[in-house]
């Protein structure tokens, strides 16, 4: 079995093996020319999603800078995902994103991991888990997404959140690391803030 295959089955592996590293940087340069492009090239930004992610959605928008080592080779957006400025991805395994999820900036989802073992780490290999995001879920600020999470629909996870377990649908959940705080009610659907109700009639 090659590297390669270890790698796209889940087991440990050699990242730098040169078959992965040759199709890997075609990725990255690409991505590299992505982040040149200005605010108004919106329609070469909806191209490179198109072309190089693993599936993307219709709506989605990112805020550039965007980092990923696969350069979203394995991310699949559904349809109206906003990503803001400093996404981050370590996107060697998948990742899958719903519809109408919103990214807040600076947050980082990494597939990768490296194994305790002192003498496969000294080789530099990994092994990796791909990220699940359900439908309808907010991620703040800073947040961190460890390999191997899912997030449930409709969630929120609060501002410099390290999420290292799965989050349930309908919480807010938030701290390091993170934990569920509540449940999403009726005060929600009333409203937004501390207090703020929500005038449904005007909107």
């Amino acid at each position: 079995m090659t590297m390669y295959e270890r790698m796209k089955k889940g087991l440990v592996y050699d990242p730098m093996d040169a078959e992965i590293i040759g199709d890997q940087h075609v990725y990255q340069e690409a991505c590299f020319k992505f982040n040149q492009l200005s605010p108004t090239q919106s329609e070469e930004k909806k191209a490179y999603m198109k072309k190089y992610f693993a599936e993307c959605g219709e709506g989605c928008y990112i805020e550039l800078p965007f980092r990923a080592n696969w350069g979203g080779a394995h991310l699949h957006f559904g349809n109206k995902v906003y990503a803001n400025f400093n996404l981050t991805l370590v996107d060697d395994d998948h990742i899958y994103v719903g519809n109408h999820v919103m990214i807040g900036p600076n947050v980082t989802m990494t597939t990768a991991n490296h194994p305790i073992c002192p003498e496969l780490r000294e080789k530099e290999y990994q092994f990796n888990k791909e990220i699940v995001i359900g439908d309808n879920v907010w991620i703040g600020a800073n947040v961190t997404i460890l390999p191997g999470v899912h997030i449930g629909n409709n969630s929120v996870i609060g501002a410099y959140s390290l999420v290292t377990k799965d989050i349930p649908e309908n919480v807010v959940a938030y701290g390091i690391p993170c934990k569920v705080v509540r449940e999403i009610s009726d005060y929600d659907h009333e409203y937004y803030c501390k207090g703020s109700k929500i005038d449904w009639e005007n909107l």
